[in-house]
């Protein structure tokens, strides 16, 4: 069952009116076709795989808040970015992740909204395969819009894919097929035409993970940075839950992962 939940707090009546341009979930679980009694030993047959560790750059198709969204409303979003896998193949850009809002505390009386949900299915190219998440990172539409402008104008006749734009969390992308640089100005990754492939890193002082494979793959992380981790532009808005475990007094039928 998926394990993701995640409370999302703000001092006013709506939460993420912006909603999240800019997520990015960690894979916890191998993707499995949905249904299938065989699990992860027919996905290469009936359905596809994608390893654990994987990070999704997604962008939310509509906005809700904690004034009108409803228990078990669907939630969808789609990816942002080619998402390269280990195997050769990819998670296309324009594939869809499908959630459900699991619970909702409208503010009121200086008490801030909460809502809590969850992503729980990938689907490609119609097909659907049940995945298991994690929250690294959420960003206003106003922070994604700034992290694609670039610092300066082009020169005349000087390509556009040339230009340097900062990614959300400080790191700096050179270009297209260029290097992406910490603020350390150690490289990181490179950039691409839709986003950066980035070796993931933890931020000090957070929960977010560094890489959680032994080979330490470029990741598509879009226009967010390496060690990207929290709320960006969004003063108002607290993840007091990631997903990483479940909590049993909320939902004691989700195991812990």
């Amino acid at each position: 069952m998926a394990t993701v939940r995640f409370w999302l707090f703000r001092h006013s009546s709506l939460v993420l009116a912006t909603l999240l341009v800019g997520v990015l979930f960690g894979f916890r679980a191998r993707a499995q076709p949905k249904g299938d009694a065989g699990g992860a030993r027919n996905a290469g047959r009936n359905g596809f795989q994608v390893p654990g560790g994987t990070v999704l750059p997604v962008r939310l198709n509509h906005g809700f808040s904690s004034k009108n969204a409803r228990v078990e409303q669907v939630i969808t979003a789609r990816i942002t970015q080619d998402i390269p896998l280990p195997n050769g193949g990819r998670v296309p850009e324009g594939a869809k992740i499908l959630g459900t809002i699991l619970s909702v505390s409208p503010a009121g009386n200086n008490i801030g909204g909460k809502i809590a949900f969850r992503f729980d299915q990938l689907e490609i190219h119609h097909r659907r395969a049940v995945i298991v998440t994690n929250l690294r990172a959420i960003a206003s539409l106003l922070e994604v819009e700034f992290a694609q402008i670039p610092e300066t104008s082009p020169g005349f006749g000087t390509p556009y894919i040339w230009a340097t734009t900062d990614q959300i969390g400080r790191d700096v992308k050179y270009g297209v097929r260029e290097p992406v640089t910490d603020k350390w100005s150690h490289t990181v990754g490179e950039g691409t035409y839709s986003g950066a492939l980035v070796h993931i890193r933890a931020q000090p002082g957070t929960k977010c993970r560094g890489a959680m494979d032994a080979e330490d793959r470029p990741q598509a992380l879009w226009v967010f940075s390496a060690d990207a981790c929290g709320a960006y532009g969004m003063n108002r808005v607290r993840i007091e839950h990631a997903g990483r475990t479940a909590d049993r007094r909320k939902y004691p039928g989700v195991r812990n992962r």
